[in-house]
């Protein structure tokens, strides 16, 4: 039986996670893949998939947002096929930044022009959908380092914005 590879966070801050991936086995590893999720405003599970090459692995994830919740799953590949998942749970330090204010008027039948308030110098997400459900599952997104953005739906239809 292949065991699930053991994975240990080294450490965290605001924006970042390391962490180590290793087999307590002597099977042959010849990688790992790692999904890393987090839940952007309880709407929208987000997720970040790293394929990493090598027996032993230490791994810094950039990028992230203070005081968050962030779940790593990982399994091994090797030479008798995949491990089992392991998982691992951290929160990021800090104070998570005020959700942004937004605002999304209609040019025309076609166009929305969002706009919003928040933090300079950040990378900001917006997700639309004409349901909820679909804005959950899986919404039209863009980013953007603006405060600002005009997106193009369909005509005559209705559509829930998140930023």
């Amino acid at each position: 039986v292949i065991p699930p590879p053991v994975i240990h966070i080294e450490r965290y801050s605001e924006d970042s996670i390391s962490f180590s991936l290793k087999m307590t086995t002597n099977i042959k590893v010849s990688g790992y893949v790692v999904n890393i999720y987090w839940t952007f405003d309880t709407h929208r599970q987000e997720k970040k998939t790293l394929i990493i090459q090598g027996e032993k692995s230490i791994q810094k994830v950039t990028n992230l947002t203070a005081h968050t919740p962030y779940e790593i799953s990982a399994w091994a590949k090797t030479e008798l096929g995949d491990s089992p998942l392991s998982f691992a749970h951290v929160v990021t330090s800090g104070t998570r930044p005020a959700s942004p204010s937004l605002k999304a008027k209609a040019i025309n039948q076609t166009a929305v022009e969002c706009s919003w308030t928040g933090p300079r110098n950040v990378v900001y997400g917006i997700f639309y959908a004409t349901s909820f459900l679909e804005l959950y599952r899986s919404p039209h997104n863009t980013t953007t380092t603006s405060h600002n953005i005009t997106v193009l739906v369909q005509r005559d239809e209705q559509y829930l914005f998140l930023v």
